[in-house]
């Protein structure tokens, strides 16, 4: 597959992504990245987190969201779908901006991640069995009341912000060996793979992506888009259909693309909480269930997780801690630091 696809397919460069810096820059603070000396010697590697935990919507999001509405011509009022994060960014996004926001969930949703976004002040729709029913019904809405609907896939405005997290990265910490990227619809991953190898051509990019929702994966491996239902914990990286200049992305820059089963990212939220003191989701922790599952061949490298949110449900935060962590914290302390 050709990197450019079509004029809609077009990928985002380090320009926009730069620019995109300086467009939320008055809203959007660096968050950190910290090396982690437990995860370090657990996985006997250079371990650092990129807490996107960080801010007011506790996820990486808003950057994207706000990009987009900030380069949006006439906005009146903007209408997304999402399983929460987004939709977080999106709402929080324009209360910034004095416009009114229309948020599609699914009809089985995070309840944290719809508190906010009704808390956000956005008008809350529910909708459709899965993210892609809910997509269906915004566009509709969006075409219908004439405002801004923002495409979580194909909005290469999102992939410039998201990609702020990749240059970060990049800029603050030298000679990355791997890095790991949670993925849903991809826009993260084309954000920052396109970043981190613009400054750091020998950077591997790594996507992980939920078992339970493993279309991105499937249609990276099969070079053309292909379906697959949802059921997973992780409600953040849930796909059904890919969407066209995403999947161009992750097949462009994607040195490797996996799958984590939900136990694993469980497990990750444990053992994120008690080695690197940091509260995520399961989508939040599936760099380090991807880490894990490639430990042996990052041994001595440099590399870097990235948390990419924190809205953790109560039921499935006790699922996490109610399980055996991928390590405890006496073992992650008797290995050598990597």
């Amino acid at each position: 597959m050709e990197q450019t696809l079509s004029d809609n397919a077009v990928l985002p460069a380090i320009g926009g992504i730069e620019r995109a810096r300086r467009e939320i820059g008055p809203w959007i603070d660096e968050t950190p990245l910290v090396r982690s000396e437990l995860l370090s010697r657990a996985l006997e590697a250079e371990i650092w987190v990129k807490n996107e935990t960080v801010g007011p919507i506790a996820s990486f999001k808003l950057r994207g969201a706000l990009t987009h509405l900030v380069r949006a011509a006439d906005l009146k009022g903007a209408v997304t779908s999402s399983t929460g994060n987004h939709g977080q960014g999106v709402a929080y996004g324009a209360r910034l901006l004095g416009v009114p926001a229309h948020i599609f969930l699914p009809e089985r949703n995070n309840p944290v991640k719809r508190a906010m976004i009704e808390a956000f002040g956005a008008t809350l729709h529910e909708v459709g069995e899965d993210i892609d029913a809910a997509k269906a019904a915004a566009r509709a809405f969006a075409v219908q009341q004439g405002l801004e609907f923002v495409d979580d896939g194909e909005s290469r405005d999102m992939m410039d912000g998201a990609g702020t997290v990749g240059l970060e990265c990049a800029e603050r910490l030298e000679a990355i060996d791997r890095i790991f990227v949670p993925m849903g619809a991809a826009t993260l991953f084309t954000g920052v793979a396109t970043a981190v190898k613009a400054l750091q051509p020998g950077c591997r990019a790594v996507a992980v992506q939920a078992k339970g929702a493993p279309a991105m994966v499937e249609s990276f491996h099969a070079r053309k888009a292909v379906e697959a239902p949802i059921d997973t914990v992780a409600d953040g990286l849930a796909c059904r259909i890919p969407a066209a200049r995403a999947l161009a992305g992750l097949i462009a820059l994607a040195d490797d693309a996996m799958t984590v089963s939900d136990e694993t990212m469980l497990g990750a939220v444990r053992s994120i909480a008690e080695c690197a003191h940091v509260l995520v989701e399961p989508a939040g922790a599936a760099a380090l269930a991807g880490a894990w599952a490639r430990r042996e061949e990052i041994r001595g490298e440099t590399v870097v997780l990235i948390l990419s949110g924190a809205n953790i449900p109560h039921d499935v935060l006790t699922r996490a801690f109610a399980g055996p962590p991928l390590f405890t914290l006496e073992e992650a302390a008797a290995k050598g630091a990597g």
